[in-house]
């Protein structure tokens, strides 16, 4: 049986401020099944295969027992006001997904370490798994159970301690702890600051996001020949790459505070905060520029055509 409090410790000692662990329960289908139903997903097929597996932890690793989340803070106490507006904040510094996975190899090879000392990757890979965007996993609504916080109504989880700037990962493990988290309340209230600010009303109901309508999915997961809808189009304001918008008007973003990590630094080519001219690179300057972060997602053709609608 793992200890709680041995977990607690490993993650402060490596700068996870928030981490928590729930029972490997199946998950409710129904709000998710509604979702799809809607459409909400737009052209995110992939989030309608493998439901078991999205849904129930059993699936993904036999035997599981126990998720543990963790809420790795993003924020920067310098701003880069010129990039406000234009690039999300997540996106100035290099890719999250393998700095967030060493982060947890780290955090789970000092936890597991009696139990997986001198075995294969694909032995330990019986004991535990690790997960950051890389399967179909409910990140959010695990971090909720393990009592990392809530899911906010711009469907972004909220901590008390350091608002909603930070990335969020899983290790999915046959163990038991001899303690488990349990979710907060709800903080939320009567505030609907992110559904009055979001510019193309995304957000259709509480906790409810229309990804097709969303202006992040417009400018990362639309194929870069695939125009924008019109109806995104006409209310994206300058925004070249994701949009921060419901997060910057939270009012628990107050208690935002500076990320003790240097990894989710700007890059060199933003620190100035002078919007590059996608449009003039060839993919050998921007593979050198920006391979490195999440702006690789839609790539150089998919940057050049979200900055040729500005014109």
């Amino acid at each position: 049986m793992l200890k709680y409090q041995k977990l607690q410790d490993l993650g402060a000692r490596l700068g996870i401020r928030k981490l928590g662990v729930a029972p490997a329960a199946k998950l409710q289908s129904d709000r998710l099944i509604e979702w799809l139903n809607c459409s909400y997903h737009g052209q995110m097929s992939y989030m309608e295969r493998n439901l078991e597996q999205r849904l129930d932890p059993t699936e993904l690793l036999a035997g599981a027992a126990s998720v543990i989340s963790v809420f790795v803070n993003y924020h920067q106490v310098e701003t880069l006001p010129e990039l406000d507006g234009s690039i999300s904040r997540y996106a100035r510094s290099r890719d999250y997904h393998p700095v967030l996975k060493d982060l947890l190899h780290d955090l789970a090879g000092e936890l597991f370490a009696g139990r997986v000392q001198g075995l294969s990757r694909k032995q330990r890979a019986l004991v535990y798994r690790i997960f950051v965007d890389s399967a179909p996993v409910m990140e959010k609504q695990w971090a909720v159970a393990a009592g990392i916080g809530w899911q906010g109504k711009h469907s972004n989880i909220i901590t008390r301690e350091l608002g909603s700037w930070g990335f969020l990962g899983e290790i999915i493990t046959t163990e038991v702890f001899d303690q488990y988290d349990v979710p907060i309340p709800d903080h939320c209230g009567t505030c609907t600051a992110c559904i009055d600010a979001c510019p193309t009303q995304a957000i259709v109901e509480p906790y409810v996001v229309d990804g097709s309508k969303c202006i992040s999915y417009a400018t990362i997961e639309l194929k870069p020949d695939e125009a924008i809808p019109d109806e995104i189009r006409a209310n994206m304001g300058e925004w070249l790459f994701g949009c921060d918008i419901c997060q910057d008007v939270c009012p628990w973003n107050r208690f935002a505070q500076p990320s003790e990590g240097q990894a989710f630094v700007p890059v060199e080519a933003l620190k100035g905060g002078n919007i590059p001219d996608f449009r003039v690179m060839d993919e050998l300057e921007f593979d050198a520029l920006f391979k490195s972060t999440a702006l690789n997602r839609p790539g150089l053709k998919g940057m050049q055509r979200n900055q040729t609608i500005q014109e």
